[in-house]
């Protein structure tokens, strides 16, 4: 039986996990790419940039997220129009968490997004 010992050393990285939150623009862009290009970026370095793991679980958690908030608001709309309240709600969190995460990340904090549901844990 053999043991291999991965002791691999993780770099710093901290621009790498700013750009990894920005990315979620690109949904304004393209309408798909916010998901797709942070979780290529998550799955590419998560063991090779420190804290690239714990930044990429949140950024595919919020992008989870906003799909089911737009796929459940959309039919709430005609149930007195409270599926708008979802869709305002999902498009302000859409806005405003992936900048405040990205100087969060700039900074060397652990990311915050409210208002997530955690499909990925860790």
């Amino acid at each position: 039986m053999e043991i291999i010992n991965k002791n691999i050393a993780l770099r710093e990285d901290r621009q790498l996990l700013v750009i990894t939150h920005l990315t979620q623009y690109l949904d304004y862009v393209t309408g798909f790419g916010g998901l797709i290009v942070p979780l290529i970026l998550w799955l590419t370095n998560r063991d090779a940039v420190l804290g690239m793991d714990e930044h990429g679980k949140s950024v595919i958690n919020l992008q989870l997220s906003l799909i089911l908030y737009v796929v459940i608001g959309i039919p709430s709309i005609l149930l007195l129009g409270l599926g708008i309240l979802l869709l305002v709600f999902a498009g302000l969190l859409s806005l405003i968490m992936p900048i405040v995460n990205a100087v969060r990340a700039s900074n060397g904090e652990s990311p915050s997004y409210f208002g997530t549901i955690r499909f990925i844990n860790g």
